[in-house]
């Protein structure tokens, strides 16, 4: 994919349990991004998005405003150059 960004996320406050990981990955492949999101053990949400540089900032504005109960009280959003290349959106363990 031509132009092709990766977005590295680090969500944290009441994110797990809370169908975070679903929402973060309808999202995303409504936005046609690839990666994969997963709970960390330490009770945040991590997510890896490749794709057009607007879809990602489309996804991270959803991301910041989160699915109902959950409450987002802190992203850390690294841009960097594509890793990994991924083939679709999935949710991990």
């Amino acid at each position: 994919m031509k132009n092709l960004q990766e977005l590295h996320c680090e969500i944290r406050g009441r994110v797990q349990g809370v169908f975070f990981r679903d929402f973060v990955a309808g999202h995303a492949r409504k936005l046609n991004v690839v990666g994969y999101v997963r709970n960390r053990p330490d009770g945040s949400v991590e997510f890896v998005a490749q794709g057009a540089r607007d879809g990602l900032e489309r996804l991270l504005a959803e991301v910041r405003e989160g699915p109902e109960p959950a409450e987002v009280s802190y992203i850390k959003a690294t841009w960097r150059n594509p890793s990994t290349p991924y083939a679709t959106f999935r949710i991990l363990g």
